[in-house]
This record gives structure tokens, sequence and C-alpha cells, in this order.
């Protein structure tokens, strides 16, 4: 699978079910949310401006897309969760299945950030960005076409301790008929 494939199978409407521990605050979290990916074109402004943002050149992008999410933790009266980004990847022209993932809003911090993609022999798409003050490293395959899991590590900017790890798992909406 290379990184064209992977967004296009990721394109739709997911719901999900995380479950997330806090390690830092020795806390368990429960999130129900909907993630809605769409397509996005190369000529797309919010692509274009990403590309700008980090020097990048359109030509070498494939297959941007925005990720929208709302949802509702069960963490002491908090307030939906939601919130969108653009992400665009940078395939790497001598590694196959590799490259950068320019993001307008991080994971673990929300500011933009980079990070480096990978997809094993195995499908798996993993992504590990490290940001000002913290590490994220996140796994998602597909167990089958409508079914996907992610596991998600918070660690610290050394990238040697765990402040959170959840797991996912993401169901895709289909349409009666469909």
């Amino acid at each position: 699978m290379d990184i064209t494939e992977f967004v296009e199978k990721s394109i739709g409407c997911w719901r999900s079910q995380r479950s997330a521990h806090h390690l830092a605050f020795a806390h368990f979290e429960a999130v129900q949310s909907e993630i809605d990916i769409i397509a996005l074109s190369e000529t797309d402004p919010a692509v274009l401006e990403l590309c700008s943002t980090y020097h990048v050149d359109p030509s070498a992008i494939a297959s941007p897309f925005r990720m929208s999410w709302e949802g509702q933790s069960d963490w002491e009266d908090s307030e939906a969760v939601k919130g969108t980004c653009v992400l665009v990847p940078v395939p790497d022209l001598t590694q196959a299945n590799c490259g950068k993932l320019l993001r307008d809003q991080g994971y673990a911090e929300t500011i933009a950030a980079v990070g480096e993609y990978s997809i094993t022999a195995d499908g798996t798409f993993v992504l590990i960005t490290a940001y000002e003050r913290a590490a994220a490293e996140e796994k998602i395959w597909f167990v089958n076409p409508n079914v996907r899991c992610r596991v998600s590590l918070i660690k610290t900017s050394a990238g040697t301790g765990v402040v959170t790890a959840s797991f996912s798992s993401e169901i895709r909406q289909t349409r009666p008929g469909s």
C-alpha cells in the first residue's frame, strides 16, 4: 500500500471509540467522536498555504486531505472535543512508502507540525512527529475496508517517557443501500 491508497481508503465519515490512559494524571478517558476525512485538491488554497509554509513544491505532494472531528469525552464535565486539520503527504522519492506529513495543526500540540511517515509491508501507517514539548507516535491499520484501528502514544520530548497511550476503533459510516 502506498500513501495514495492509504488516503483513499481513509476518505469518509468514521465513528470512533477511543480509550486513553493519561499516565501523568493516572486517569482513564473514553471519547466517542465522529471523524470526517475528505480529499482536497492539490490546488486548494489551504494546501498551497501549507506547502508555502514548509517550502514544499506543490508538485511533490500526494493526496492532500482535511480531517475534521467532533466528539464527547467522559473526563469531568469536558466540553465537546472538536477541530479540523489539513494534512499534506509529501512522498520520499528515494525510499518507497515513506515521506513527510505536513499538518496545519498537530496531534500532541495544536501547532503546525511535520511528521515522518512510513507504511509497513502489512499496510500499517506509522507517523512519528516531534513537537516542542512532546513527541507523538501513531499507527493506523485497516481490519477491513470499513474498520480501522489506531494506536497513539504521546511521549516526552526526549521520547523516553510515555505520557498518554490510546487505542481507537473506527467504523466507517455507510449510507443505507450503499
